[in-house]
């Protein structure tokens, strides 16, 4: 299959170009940076570089985008440009051509101020169907390029599905405070609890979708490590998350005092990937239980892909205080 992935420099487009050419598939990366992993230099925004781009093409999977570490470096224009009118080009584009499905990696982020419940509220809950609050232009945009995903599918017919990931890259946090109080493989391994995928399932998920779309036609689904949490959970974890944590995985509390790593006092939200491994029947590998046997063992809990690619960062410029400046 001759697949365009968008990103293809990135953390996922890297890893997406690597996993689909080891299937034997044929691979156009396009990327505003130059990189092993792709073959055309050249932005979405360029709508005769996505002209050009798409001969050929059977399957599009669009990864590229303006992050949340830009919002302080980009000026607001740029992620409607890139998000918004760069997704819209590719969709035209695809869907003048005839290709068979368009992928879009959207973010958990879209959500936005859903995720945040009041002081006293339990945890949320967050499947599908919670209805996302954008709280920056960077959610609003990626909002708006999932409309237009679920537009084309609609007035069109091109079989559309949208990832909505949560966290994968390897960087430290960024928030000070989350720094100061916690290693960053603690914080990583805590997240896997309810807000992080490794970087291996986030592309199993892809290749599911594009094996599913078709079929599914339209489709959008929450990436990110199946939680050990139940509905029933969520006021406790808010108000005392390790002894949610230590009545789950009794023996995780001496790993972790044995490697001074501390669970976080309270979480506020819980990711479902239910329907997405239900619906595109994919089937994540890591999650807490898998990272925590990798520490009882003194392994790395990173899969190999995401050895393989490492990290990359946002900017070709260093800041001070973090990996990335903040509001």
């Amino acid at each position: 299959m001759r697949i365009l992935v968008t990103g293809s420099s990135g953390h996922l487009g890297e890893a997406l170009v690597r996993t689909l050419q080891g299937d034997g598939n044929e691979v156009v990366g396009l990327d505003l940076v130059a990189s092993p992993f792709t073959h055309e230099v050249g932005s979405i925004v360029d709508r005769s570089q996505v002209k050009r781009c798409m001969k050929g093409v059977e399957a599009v999977i669009h990864a590229a985008t303006l992050h949340k570490p830009h919002l302080v470096t980009h000026p607001r224009q740029d992620f409607v440009d890139t998000n918004i009118t760069g997704t819209l080009n590719l969709l035209e584009e695809a869907a003048s051509v005839g290709v068979n499905c368009f992928i879009f990696t959207s973010t958990t982020s879209a959500f936005g101020s859903a995720l945040r419940p009041a002081a006293s509220a339990p945890a949320v809950w967050v499947t599908e169907d919670l209805r996302p609050v954008p709280r920056n232009i960077y959610g609003v945009t990626k909002r708006a390029a999932e409309d237009l995903c679920e537009l084309f599918h609609r007035n069109y017919g091109l079989a559309c599905v949208v990832l909505r990931t949560s966290r994968f890259f390897p960087e430290e946090d960024d928030r000070e405070a989350t720094r100061q109080a916690y290693e960053d493989g603690n914080v990583k391994a805590n997240e896997y609890l309810y807000r992080r995928v490794d970087l291996e399932d986030a592309v199993s998920a892809h290749v599911r979708a594009l094996e599913r779309a078709s079929s599914l036609g339209w489709g959008r689904y929450i990436i990110s490590a199946t939680p050990p949490f139940s509905p029933a959970d969520l006021l406790e974890l808010r108000a005392n998350a390790p002894l949610v944590v230590k009545r789950l995985f009794p023996a995780y509390e001496t790993e972790y005092t044995r490697r001074g790593c501390k669970m976080f006092p309270s979480i506020d939200r819980v990711y479902v990937n239910a329907r997405a491994r239900k619906e595109l029947g994919w089937h994540p590998r890591y999650d807490f239980g898998y990272v925590l046997d990798r520490l009882r063992a003194g392994e790395d809990s990173r899969s190999p892909l995401a050895r393989a690619v490492g990290s990359k960062g946002y900017h070709t410029s260093k800041f001070a205080g973090g990996p990335y400046p903040v509001q």
